[in-house]
């Protein structure tokens, strides 16, 4: 029906088209626009429908659509594309029940697509909230007692509606004098009410786990068996049907918000016949006439580490170099694999040298004696001179040097040094020679440890690649790393298995293959428990690599006029941050307002661009998908890049824009905020 109104030369495809450019990513060239309009020379053929598929192949939401066609003035074509999605409101977030503390606020949200225009009424048992107008429900249960304890949501657009399910707020009772603060009491913004139980079942039986938390905002779950995540186990309690022995093991709850995370204890659930008496498991040895035996000897020794540390580097937009795209995608990749095997990681994009070298040097203070510490991972320009790796920072000149760039096996000495138990390199990056550098840097003599592993994306003095899927990529060697990263093997043999993988991949056949370089004598492997030592150097450790994730705290920002702002932060990298700002209640006599983020400091790397977006998918990261899961909606989205180069606390201003009813001129108020140093900014790399 839309061809059909489009497919003319007056206010149709071509004029859509036009309005549709106005945003870069759905701007069409020469050659697409003379592509769509020789679909008339078709038998069925139309140019619109050929211009609609081009928007969609370029994720155009329904919503800018609309937005385009209305601006053309097409009453019609409106008309028609309302109509035809009316129906379908799908709820997408449903509100969760939750157990809180007295005194606390807690949020309820519920997210639902459709058609522009979505309303949303709350509700609490029969009667309507007022004002209660938004996604997200705040409650306050300091409140009297006596309301009603169960919530629903309505959402509708016109006559059409749907219901979210129930949630019930139950309020404990709390002895804690933080309790009314409006966040929990404990250090980490979470609390574990109720944690899982070990358990022993017969095969047949209904394993049922449960973890309850409190926590603002709402925690969310995700459930692992032997410290693997289990997929679908994303609720409070977890329930298998008719378990047979393939369900034995240690499971454990990870429980999050968009601000903190912690993890219940881990417990042991057994099935079937020769249940574990003991804490040391026996042997089952198999006789001639298949008869099970339990032996009780004590299995070898099991290595360990004693914590497990990774630093992650992606440089991307050099500024005298060829601009790379795989390695925002790549880091954040790798990062989440390496936080599935309990790695501290530190990830980090686009660094100057010093801000490399002063990165190298914190990694470093998370170091000791027996820390798996060597995963040092690098995507970017680089190359190799006399044997020695350098890693090209972001503002190395043209004709660089080992001067300008940072030695991988001076990274090597120093965390020698610091007696770690594994050093692993992996090094996304060109080995070819620089013929603009001739000297031999004297890094000094490594020791002889037994345990250095580098796995080097390409053989020497031959290039790295990458692997273009869209408007992002992705490097070869991490293409194939992911598959086998969390792998129960040894390292070596993990790596060994990605090389024969890299080289079934035609394309790079005979131009890029992986090498492994290794003096490891022992059965290393990323997924060895971890045995921490003595609490003050464990707390040690763990406070410098909490300082670099500690995310400013949402808030909210009440204007003379009775607007209410919420500010939320969410985090990409640890040197990258995304602020969000929402109208979460308002006058009625105000008939429009927005909160937008201005005066940001100069020293980061702020793209205009990608400041104050109706969608995140506007900001034009490949990560969206991740972090906006745990974003509201209905928000201004901001990216704010280069955290490490903040010399002072990061401050900025809110500024708010209303236009009263009956009035065309916008009124605007403004609120300067500071949130501190948030993620890396907290460690000085300056």
């Amino acid at each position: 029906r839309l061809c059909e109104l489009l497919d003319n030369a007056g206010r149709g495809w071509r004029k859509l088209a036009e309005l549709a450019g106005a945003e870069k990513r759905f701007k069409c060239s020469a050659e697409e626009l003379e592509m769509c309009s020789l679909k008339v020379l078709e038998p069925r053929g139309s140019p619109t429908q050929c211009l609609l598929q081009l928007l969609a192949e370029r994720d155009c939401t329904l919503r800018y659509l609309l937005g385009c066609l209305e601006r053309m003035g097409h009453e019609q074509a409106c008309r028609v594309l309302s109509a035809a999605v009316q129906d379908v409101i799908r709820i997408t977030v449903q509100p969760e029940s939750q157990v809180v503390a007295e005194g606390m606020q807690v949020s309820l949200t519920c997210c639902a697509t459709g058609p522009p225009g979505l309303a949303y009424q709350w509700f609490c048992g029969r009667q309507e909230v007022p004002g209660a107008t938004f996604p997200e429900l705040v409650i306050n249960t300091a409140t009297p007692v006596g309301q009603p304890e169960w919530y629903i949501c309505r959402v509708n657009c016109g006559s059409t509606f749907t219901f979210s399910r129930w949630a019930h707020v139950q309020v404990e009772k709390s002895s804690s004098p933080s309790s009314a603060s409006g966040y929990c009491p404990t250090m980490a913004g979470l609390q574990i009410l109720q944690q899982p139980r070990p358990c022993c079942l017969a095969e047949g039986d209904t394993l049922v786990l449960e973890c309850r938390a409190i926590g603002n905002p709402p925690p969310q779950y995700q459930w692992f068996r032997n410290r693997r995540p289990m997929e679908g186990a994303q609720a409070p309690q977890l329930q298998v049907k008719l378990v047979t022995t393939a369900e034995r093991g240690s499971y454990s709850c990870r429980v999050f918000n968009l601000f903190h995370e912690v993890w219940s204890q881990e417990v042991d659930v057994e099935i079937g016949e020769g249940l574990r008496q003991t804490s040391v498991a026996p042997y089952l040895l198999c006789s001639q006439a298949g008869v099970s035996h339990s032996v009780t000897t004590p299995p070898s020794p099991v290595l360990a580490a004693t914590d497990k540390v990774a630093l992650l580097i992606g440089n991307m937009h050099y500024l005298h170099h060829k601009q790379l795209q795989a390695p925002i995608v790549d880091v954040h990749a790798l990062g989440a694999l390496l936080r599935q095997l309990d790695f501290k990681v530190v990830s980090l994009l686009d660094l100057h040298k010093a801000e490399m070298q002063m990165a190298v040097n914190e990694f470093l203070l998370l170091l000791d004696k027996g820390v798996y510490a060597g995963l040092l991972y690098y995507a970017g320009h680089g190359y190799e001179n006399f044997g020695n790796s350098f890693m090209v920072p972001i503002d190395a000149p043209s004709a660089y040097t080992s001067e300008h760039c940072l030695c991988v096996q001076w990274v090597l000495r120093e965390m020698q040094q610091r007696r770690t138990g594994l050093n692993i390199f992996l090094l996304d990056m060109c080995r070819k020679r620089n013929l603009n550098d001739d000297v031999i840097p004297q890094v000094g003599a490594l020791e002889v440890t037994a345990n250095i592993v580098f796995g080097y994306a390409t053989c020497a003095d031959a290039e790295a690649y990458e692997l273009s899927q869209g408007e992002f990529s992705n490097g070869i060697f991490v293409t194939f790393l992911k598959r086998w990263l969390l792998e129960d093997e040894k390292i070596t043999v993990l790596l060994d298995k990605v090389a024969e993988d890299m080289g079934t991949l035609e394309i790079t056949r005979g131009r890029q293959a992986l090498e492994l370089r290794s003096n490891l004598s022992e059965r290393r492997a990323l997924t060895d428990p971890i045995c921490p030592p003595g609490q003050d150097e464990s707390s040690a450790r763990n406070l410098q690599w909490a300082k670099a994730h500690v995310l400013p705290e949402s808030r909210h920002l009440c204007f003379d006029c009775g607007v209410t702002v919420q500010l939320g932060f969410a985090a990409e990298f640890s040197n990258i941050m995304i602020i969000y700002t929402r109208v979460v209640a308002a006058p009625k006599d105000i008939t429009k307002c927005e909160a937008r983020l201005t005066d940001i400091p100069e020293e980061l790397d702020v793209d205009l661009k990608c400041t104050n977006k109706e969608s995140p998918e506007e900001l034009g990261s490949p990560l969206v998908p991740i972090w906006s899961l745990s974003c509201p909606s209905c928000c201004l989205y901001s990216r704010i890049c280069g955290l490490q180069k903040l010399r002072q606390e990061l401050a900025f201003t809110v500024c708010l824009q209303y236009r009263y009813q009956g009035m065309d001129d916008f009124v605007e108020e403004r609120q300067r905020v500071n949130v501190g140093r948030p993620l890396i900014a907290k460690l000085n790399l300056q």
